[in-house]
């Protein structure tokens, strides 16, 4: 079990209605992304072509931070306000998508970045998962 899933099993009230395993998904999505995301900015800092990544380390940067963001968000329930999470996760959906296909676009030259665009793809649909459940 993961330490989202075990806190998520700890919350001592409802979670009102949450899908639990799509919150726990898109949580760790979110972390998984962040992380990724940070590390392709930086490998693509060291790369010899670093002036025509130029863009992907800025998108890999903001969707790091959108994606950090969510999981914080996600991962309090005490005051729930459906309004903001539903705000929170359709902007790291995008930013995954434009994050992903910035990637993409260099992943035939750049490992690192092929390896995050896949990461984005998958944190943009466990929010789009989690989105739907919230009706």
């Amino acid at each position: 079990m993961s330490t989202a899933a075990e806190m998520l099993e700890t919350y001592p009230q409802e979670l009102g209605g949450i899908d639990r395993a799509a919150l726990t998904e898109c949580i760790e999505a979110c972390i998984e992304c962040a992380q990724a995301c940070t590390a392709c900015a930086d490998a693509c800092l060291s790369e010899q072509s670093v002036q025509e990544l130029t863009t992907c380390i800025r998108t890999n940067l903001d969707c790091a931070d959108l994606c950090e963001t969510t999981g914080r968000v996600l991962s309090r329930h005490t005051g729930y306000d459906a309004n903001l999470t539903r705000s929170v996760l359709q902007a790291c959906a995008t930013a995954c998508q434009s994050c992903g296909d910035e990637c993409a676009r260099h992943a035939e030259h750049h490992e690192h970045c092929r390896i995050c665009a896949e990461v984005c793809r998958r944190c943009g649909q466990a929010c789009d998962q989690l989105l739907a459940t919230l009706g």
